[in-house]
């Protein structure tokens, strides 16, 4: 669509900095295109966004505390990953109950408090399309009279199929344990889902798919590189768009705050939310401390904590898409953004996996050859070794990751995201 029609795009993205990185990335395109771009994000992003040239129409997902200060961008997930920490020692089935459970609990809450406020900021910004990337239906975007766009950046077994594993389990592509899963998930969720299906047609939303809480859009987007997808297991319909990668250019530039040595350069990150981990963190840069190889570390919220050895360079926050194209290796919680990232700039992974889809990131990456998938509680400092010199020492794995990683920038999935948008919104 030309600029000389400007759309008014309403993003509403979760909370967490994925989905929301990921939107900024696509609503970036859309701003240097011309177009509106609102951001109906959680409050704890304030002026995050005013400061790339977005507008901010912010919600609440809960009651402010009367004595609340500022928080940080996604202040809630940071509390509740660092206070659910000892439950990701359990097996992804037990997860369902003690983890997955009340993160379905959370989100439903958020989303029934801040349905007022976003029939109040659809009216205040008449938005042309509304793009969600989320995992839960706010009824709000899809009863504005508009065009919905979803978008799904979690690892795509989001979208159920008899052929591909229960997402959130992180079994092997075999079939090995997939009965068991899905009948936990059932006996664990179905109570929750009936309930918020009855208050999302109450809202005046269609229905919603068995045991899923969130509908297809008008036009639905997925993150995810064609050669580890399940297409080939789990068809998509055809209002879905691949994006290969979607790796957003805001980030600010990066030089190396040290000298580069003759051994290889790795970056280590559990995300803003695994990082709270504090014992976990320890113990990993503990381990890496005795290799010969040099570190750039993502050290999160809780910076303060956490000590880095002789060999490493950190900081709380780190510009991740510039700092990945100098790395020869990544070492990640396995989400989805972090996962294709990765993969983007042709690197092999090590993957931690602590909850949701990061299992079912780290079994495929593993699974399809591309990195390596450790117990994230009970590895050995061996295998921890023992798998970045396998990583590497594979020339032929690093080659062709090298060239993977030139097609799916070349496939430029940003462009590709922001061209369905402008079509949806021209229907």
């Amino acid at each position: 669509m030309s600029a000389e029609k400007p759309l008014t795009v309403l993003f509403m993205p979760e909370s967490a900095y994925g989905p929301t990185n990921n939107c900024i990335g696509i609503g970036d395109v859309l701003l240097k295109r011309g177009h509106r771009v609102v951001f109906a994000a959680e409050a704890s992003w304030k002026g995050k966004l005013t400061a790339l040239g977005f507008e901010e129409d912010l919600v609440d997902l809960a009651p402010p505390a009367e004595d609340a200060e500022e928080q940080d961008a996604g202040q809630f997930w940071k509390d509740f990953i660092r206070d659910t920490a000892p439950e990701y020692r359990k097996s992804t089935q037990e997860q369902l109950e003690t983890v997955t459970k009340p993160i379905w609990d959370a989100l439903i809450d958020g989303a029934k408090y801040c349905e007022p406020q976003l029939k109040a900021i659809i009216e205040r910004v008449k938005p042309d399309v509304i793009v969600e990337d989320n995992v839960i239906a706010f009824p709000a975007l899809l009863t504005a009279g508009v065009p919905f766009v979803r978008i799904m950046s979690c690892n795509p077994l989001e979208m159920r199929g008899e052929g591909v594993a229960p997402v959130f389990s992180g079994l092997p592509a075999t079939g090995e344990g997939w009965k068991e899963f899905n009948a936990e998930y059932d006996r664990t969720h179905r109570e929750i889902w009936t309930a918020f299906n009855e208050w999302v047609v109450e809202q005046g939303a269609p229905p919603l798919p068995d045991l899923d809480f969130i509908h297809e859009g008008d036009a639905n987007l997925y993150v995810y590189p064609e050669f580890l997808d399940y297409t080939v297991e789990r068809p998509l319909g055809p209002s879905w768009t691949r994006l290969d990668s979607s790796v957003r250019e805001t980030d600010e530039d990066f030089t190396l705050p040290f000298e580069r040595g003759d051994n290889a350069l790795i970056y280590f990150s559990l995300g803003s939310l695994g990082s709270a981990d504090v014992e976990l963190m320890r113990r990993v840069i503990d381990v890496l401390s005795r290799t010969p190889h040099q570190y750039i570390v993502s050290k999160g919220p809780l910076h303060e904590e956490i000590e880095l050895a002789s060999n490493m360079w950190g900081a709380e926050f780190v510009p991740q898409t510039k700092i990945i194209p100098l790395v020869d290796l990544v070492i990640t919680h396995g989400g989805n953004n972090t996962t294709t990232e990765a993969l983007h700039f042709g690197k092999p992974m090590i993957v931690l996996p602590l909850f949701w889809d990061q299992y079912d990131n780290a079994q495929r990456v593993d699974e399809k050859g591309y990195g390596v998938r450790l117990d994230t509680y009970k590895f050995s400092d061996e295998e921890l070794i023992g798998a970045v010199d396998r990583l590497l020492g594979d020339s032929a794995l690093r080659a062709d990751l090298a060239a993977k990683g030139e097609e799916l920038r070349r496939r430029d999935g940003l462009r590709v995201a922001a061209d369905v948008i402008e079509k949806v919104a021209a229907k």
